[in-house]
């Protein structure tokens, strides 16, 4: 059977999988900065679409080397907007009121509490300028906030992964020396 993806390809997708959950987590956990994970994701993009035609030796025809990358790109962009979005639905639904302070607010757990935070804060009115006045309406804003923030993801990754796809079919037909077999030893 002629397959459309090489196996290279698919290899590499779940090679970007394991890079955005360790990106994801870094950033969003560790260094808790969530902005470094929209700017990584070209990159990862680009990183994976060359990895997925290296590995599946590929250079030509140029529209197998776009596929491969296209493929590996949609795998590890679908992976970082599910391991985003969970990670940033963990904090809407468990916030359970507790402040810095040691305090707690007046609120059942998840996103009724990180309402409350915010109007806690003195953000109720730039809140109320986007139609947020409750904590259904927060839910629902945040809801949509995260689903659009992984497609973003996944386009961002897809659209690296296509620059590096059309970098590789590019690039010279002719074998690279890392590309020739060693010699035989005597």
């Amino acid at each position: 059977m002629n397959r459309l993806v090489d196996r290279g390809a698919v290899f590499a997708g779940w090679v970007g999988v394991g890079m955005a959950l360790v990106v994801a987590i870094a950033f969003e956990l560790i260094v808790a900065v969530q902005s470094i994970v929209f700017m990584a994701a070209p990159l990862i993009g680009l990183v994976i679409g060359i990895y997925a035609n290296i590995r599946a030796q590929r250079r030509r025809p140029r529209w197998r080397v776009l596929v491969n990358s296209a493929y590996a790109g949609l795998v590890t962009g679908v992976g970082m907007a599910v391991i985003y979005v969970a990670l940033r639905l963990v904090f809407l639904y468990g916030d359970t009121g507790v402040l810095i302070n040691g305090e707690s607010l007046d609120c059942r757990t998840g996103p009724e509490c990180t309402y409350m935070r915010y109007v806690e804060a003195g953000r109720a009115d730039d809140l109320a300028g986007v139609g947020v006045t409750n904590a259904a309406t927060y839910e629902a804003a945040a809801l949509r906030e995260q689903f659009f923030g992984g497609l973003t993801l996944v386009g961002l990754t897809v659209g690296g992964a296509l620059v590096g796809g059309v970098g590789r079919a590019l690039g010279s037909a002719a074998p690279r020396p890392e590309d020739e077999p060693a010699p035989a030893a005597v």
